[in-house]
This record gives C-alpha cells, structure tokens and sequence, in this order.
C-alpha cells in the first residue's frame, strides 16, 4: 500500500481512497441497510481503474512538457551566462587600461606638484625675508609701527617674528654693522622683554587658572631661552600654599597628584617638568626639614635622633614609592632613589656607629637601674672558654664557685630587663634593615647581635648562672634553699625569647651571607657554655639529697622499726617518710618547671638514682622486727609512689626491686630460699641479699642462719 502527497494536499493513503469509493459505489456494502452487490462492485472498480489511467496518461505527458521545457531554459541560460562572462572580462580589460591611465596621469600631476614647489618655497621664503626686513627695518628706526607688535593679542605671531630676527642676531659678529644694528634684538632688548612679558603672561593665566592660555603661551616659550624660566614659575607658584599643613610628606604627595594631571594639558614635556618638580620638593623642602629634624637631637640624644632618622627615611621612601606610579623618564627608580641618599648620605655614614653607640649604653643602663634596684653590686665572674668549663665540671672541685655567697633568694634574672633589651635591639634590627646599605647589612646586622648576646647573654643570663651556682649551699647544709633551679626555669625561658628574636629579626637580614655561618657559630657556643653551666649546677641535687638526709636523722627514730609494743602499732607509714615524699615531690615539680626537653628526664634520673641510694642506705642503718618490717615496707611503697612521679622507668625499677628485698624483713624463715629466687631478687648479689636479712632482730637465731644459709 503506498502512501503519497500532492502539493498542497493530504497524503494519498489507497486503503481510505478505496474505503471511500465503496462507500460511494451503491451495493458496496458500506452503507447501513443496503445488500452486498459484488458485481456492481467490480464493475465501478473497473471504470475508476480505467479513469485511472487516462489520468496517470495525461500527467506523463504533461510531465515531459514540462521537461522539455525546462531543459530550453536551461540552455538558454547558459548561453546568457556565457555572453555575461565574455561581457565581464571586456569590462575588466577596459578598467586595467582606464588604472594605467589613471596612474600616468598621477605621475604628471605629481611632477608638476614638485615644480610648482619647487617654484613656491623660494617664493615664500622670499616673501618671509621680505617681512622679516620690514620688521628689522622698523627696529633700525626704533618705531614698532606693525599691527603684530601693538596688538597684544597678536603677541605669539610677534614671539615667532622677534625668535627669528634674534636667531639672525646671535649668527652676526658685534664688531660689524650689522651686528650692532642688530644689538636691540639681543638678550638686553627686545628678545628679552617680550620674553619677559609671556613669562609674565603664563604667571598670570596660572593664577587666574586659565589652563588653555598657559598651553598657548608655554608652546610659544618653548623655543625661548627663558622656557626653563617658565617651568621654574609654574613650579614656584603650585607650591604656594601647598605644604602649610604638619605632614610634609602627605602634602608633597597631594602636590605631585594635582600636578601630575594638570601638567599633561600644558607642558610638551610633561614628565620634565614633573621631575623637575619633584627634584625641587627633595632638595628644598623635604631636606630643609630632615635637616631640622634631626640636627637638633644630633649631638644630643641618640635615642630620639635614630628614631626621627629611621621614621624620617621610611616616610621618605614611602613617598618615593608613591611617586613611582607617575611618569618621570626611562629610569625613575634611580631619579628617585639619588634624591633620597641625596638628603640622608651625611647621616647614614656612620648611622651603625651611632646605633651601636646607643645600643651598649642603653643596654647598659637597663642592667644597672636592675641591679641597682636590687641594691646589688654585680662581682666580676669567671672569664674562661668552654673548655675550662668542662673542666671545672669534670673535676667537680670547684664547687661551689668561690666561697659561697647568699642571694637571699634573688635569682637575678628579669624578664622585664630581658624585654626592654630585646625591645631596643628589635628597633635597632629595623633601623639596620632600613638604613643600612644592602652592601653593609649583614656586616651591621651582626655588630647589633654581638651586642644582644655580650648583654643579655654575657652580662645577664650567664651573671645570674655563676650567680646561682656560687650561691649553690654545701650538702651538709641544714634548711637550704635551693634557689638555682628557679635561675634556669628562668634563664630558660629567656633563652627561648633570644632565640624567637634570633630567627625573626636576625636571620633575614643576614640568611643570604657569609655572616650566617658565624652568627649560628656564636649561638652554639653560647647555648653550649650555658648548658655546660647548668649541668654544673646538677650539685644542686646534693643540697636536695642533704636536706632529705636531714629529713631522715630527725625525723627516724630507731623505735619506728622495732616498737616496744608489736601489737599496738596504729600508724600506715613512719613520720619521716611523709616529709620525705613530700620534700620530694616540691623537688620533681620544681624540676619539671623549672626545665624543658630532654633536660628534665636526665636530672630526674639523677636526682632519682641517689634518692634511690639514700633511701637504701638509711635502712641499712636499722634493726627490724616483723612489726617493724611491715612498717618499712609500707615506707618503701611510699617511696615507690613517689617514685612513679618521676615517671623514669630505672628509677621505678631500682624501688620496685627496694621493696622487693624489704620483703626479706618480715617473710618466714622457711620461705627465705624461695623469696630470694623470685624474679625481682635472683640477679641480685648474694651480699646484698644477706646484708638485709642481717637486719631482721631474729637473724641470730640457729633457725633462720641455717635456713639462709
């Protein structure tokens, strides 16, 4: 079943075109009541076939009319195309000859443009020579009768007139006539007052602000001596009234804004003149007042004349920076910084002496208002490398340092010293980075850090560490204070604030420079001097050890172990075992405290390995009985907790081992064997093992000799 369209019209569907001519054919069967009539059926498809076909017919022919038609069309189309193509390139052929024509005609117009040129300029140049003799006749007579020389508002055509005559004037000798009748047009006559007159001119119109009338008159001044004259004006005059403010340097920024935006409009130059003005503001105004600023405290007060030096040069950079947004030239940034050491180079020559100058006398005079509020009178200390040091520290003879002195306490440590020296050589690392030229930087960057260091290190921190270990008590000493730890919790955490400024401010100005290598060498050596200092003041730990064994001899009484009454014993642990845990326990917190790293475990193992040893040695010193032996043993846990506060596994172990032989004081004689071959005790010397059970006030028995033995 095809399925196609006319133009215009549905699409032919046969099956509805069939549907419909049966409906329409009577006895088709598609009408309701009437019969089913096949024949007549066939008999009307039969003549629609038929009509069919005469239609199907005449559309062919028609079609190929139509074809023959379009194929005559197209022939004759092609053949009008043909004609136009040959019609075109006639065309093109006629325009090729009308170009060459055209170009000849071109070549002889331009010929004769150049002869009538050639004819015209000596012809003009004439007649200017011609008018320019009348004018110079009128100066030999002395009259100026011409309407360009009376009429003000001809003035630029009569500035054109007298620049030409004057030029004419500087080629001819004087001692000749003509140069003498010439002399009125020189610098003393009439060149020179007209010159007068438009700088005059230009002065008014920039006060009446007539910006158009200073562009005309600055053009004509242009090819006059006195343009530089002009500009000198114009600068002079934009300054008037301009810095009548405190701030200098804001006004000079303000001026050069409003000038840098009107210069354009008047001045063929403008980057000229602007840098000319600029110039004139550095070397008259803003030298005048770094000049005022700074001579006055010169000679006088180094504090105040390097801190207006330093704000001054910043404030002065900063405006150069400003500045650069303008159009100065091809190289501004050296325009702007030779105007800048211009004003500073008498004052930054020897900046680093004045500043190093007031840095030891400052630094000086913090540490004396200290002590002096101290009333304290400082006492020369030891001067020796860190080899003797170490020495002094291998022998551990010259302990305490000297006779023993009394600081009542005074560590002689300041943080607020420590700040104020710190503060000053911040400032001082500022000024240097400023000030310094880049050459000369870490040089002077250095000389500043030698100077932290001989102050605060030297004079301070190592005086109050030789302070502290003279005043260090013997271990003999009864009711101690044990002020040397609170010199290095001190002096530790100044030693932190150095080195935060040491790498904030020191190292980069110098990360770049050989000064790196010898400013790292200096803090190593300063921090190993004083580390070697406070491993001396480790005999700390002997007062510590002193006092407890004073703690013991008071506080212990032989009766604590061997009461008189086994079976009336009322107290968990002795009297002198609770000072001394507790005497402890201040010392391992002020240790922690007072110490930071890696420092605070070795002390602690220190101080607990030889209160390990007191403790075994103070009860090697007493008989026991079971009672007793029971107390001793709470004692020694006691001890073991407080122990644990050191949180250092050896020490843990040498209690837990401690209390594992006290064990040995109160067991029954029968089990002796099998306690002294338990884990804790086996790998113990038999001696020490016998030493202890030597303790028990039953030792003597036949019984327990034979039974240890």
């Amino acid at each position: 079943v095809r399925s196609f369209s006319f133009c215009g019209q549905e699409p032919f569907v046969a099956d509805e075109y069939i549907e419909r001519l049966a409906w329409r054919t009577p006895g088709g069967g598609s009408r309701g009541g009437e019969a089913f009539d096949p024949k007549r059926l066939l008999e009307e498809f039969v003549n629609h076939i038929q009509e069919l076909q005469v239609m199907d017919e005449r559309i062919q022919r028609k079609v190929e009319k139509l074809e023959q038609q379009c194929q005559k069309e197209a022939k004759e189309f092609a053949k009008k195309v043909q004609e136009l193509q040959k019609s075109n390139q006639v065309a093109f052929q006629h325009f090729q000859e009308l170009d060459e024509h055209i170009s000849y005609v071109a070549t002889k117009v331009c010929h004769l443009g150049d002869q009538l040129e050639g004819v015209n300029t000596p012809r003009q140049r004439a007649v200017e020579a011609q008018k320019l003799m009348k004018y110079f006749n009128e100066f030999l007579d002395g009259e100026l009768k011409s309407d360009v020389f009376t009429n003000s508002e001809k003035i630029k055509e009569a500035a054109d007139i007298i620049q030409k005559l004057h030029l004419i004037a500087q080629e001819l000798p004087f001692d000749s006539l003509m140069g003498f009748c010439c002399y009125p047009l020189s610098s003393a006559g009439k060149y020179h007052d007209l010159e007068c007159q438009l700088i005059q001119e230009f002065t008014s119109a920039q006060r009446r602000g007539e910006i158009s009338r200073m562009r005309e008159v600055a053009a004509v001044l242009l090819h006059f001596k006195g343009y530089s004259h002009c500009v000198d004006v114009y600068i002079k005059q934009c300054q008037e009234g301009a810095f009548l403010r405190n701030d200098v340097f804001e006004d000079a920024a303000i001026l050069c804004q409003r000038v840098n935006k009107q210069v354009g409009e008047i001045f063929s130059n403008p980057e000229t003149v602007l840098a000319k003005l600029i110039q004139n503001i550095f070397e008259v105004k803003l030298q005048s007042y770094v000049k005022d600023q700074l001579e006055e405290h010169r000679k006088s007060d180094a504090e105040q004349y390097l801190k207006n030096l330093y704000d001054l040069y910043t404030r002065t950079a900063n405006l150069s920076s400003k500045l650069m947004e303008f159009n100065l030239g091809t190289d501004k940034q050296t325009f702007l910084s030779k105007l800048i050491k211009a004003i500073f180079i008498s004052y930054l020559e020897n900046y680093i002496e004045v500043e190093i100058g007031y840095l030891k006398s400052r630094s000086a005079m913090i540490l004396q208002r200290y002590y002096d509020s101290k009333n304290h009178q400082k006492r020369s200390i030891g001067t020796g490398g860190i080899q003797d040091l170490k020495e002094r520290l291998r022998q551990r003879t010259n302990l305490p340092l000297g006779p023993s002195i009394d600081t009542h306490g005074e560590t002689f440590l300041s943080q607020e010293v420590v700040v104020n020296l710190l503060q000053e050589t911040k400032q001082a690392f500022e000024r240097c980075h400023r000030l310094s030229d880049p050459s000369d930087l870490p040089k002077n960057a250095f000389r500043i850090f030698s100077m932290l260091v001989e102050f605060l290190c030297t004079e301070h921190i190592d005086y109050a560490l030789e302070t502290g270990l003279a005043g260090i008590p013997s271990s003999d000493s009864k009711n101690a204070n044990l002020y040397f730890l609170d010199v290095v919790h001190q002096a530790n955490t100044i030693f932190h604030l150095f080195d935060k400024q040491f790498n904030d401010h020191l190292m980069p100005l110098i990360s770049s420079s050989p000064k790196l290598s010898e400013c790292l060498q200096k803090k190593k050596d300063i921090i190993e001097q004083m580390e070697v200092k406070l491993d001396m003041g480790i005999d700390t730990l002997n007062c510590m050890i002193g006092q407890m064994k004073h703690i013991l001899a008071a506080e212990q009484k032989k009766t604590d172990f061997k009461p008189e009454d086994e079976n009336n014993v009322l107290i968990q642990y002795t009297n002198a075992c609770v000072k001394v845990c507790g005497y402890v326990r201040k010392q391992v917190e002020k240790i922690r405290n007072s110490m930071d790293g890696k420092n605070v475990d070795t002390v602690l193992m220190e101080f607990g390995v030889r209160f390990h040893r007191l403790i075994y040695e103070h009860l090697q010193q007493y008989s026991y009985s079971c009672m007793g032996g029971m107390l001793a043993i709470c004692d020694v846990a006691e001890y073991r907790k407080c122990a644990k506060d050191f949180k250092i596994a050896l020490v843990l172990q040498l209690f837990d081992t401690l209390h594992a032989l006290c064990n040995l004081l109160v067991v029954a004689p029968d089990n002796l064997k099998q306690v002294c071959s338990g884990e804790q005790l086996a790998n113990l010397d038999k001696n020490i093992l016998h030493s202890f059970v030597q303790l028990r006030v039953d030792y003597r028995s036949a019984r327990l000799a034979r039974h240890f033995s």
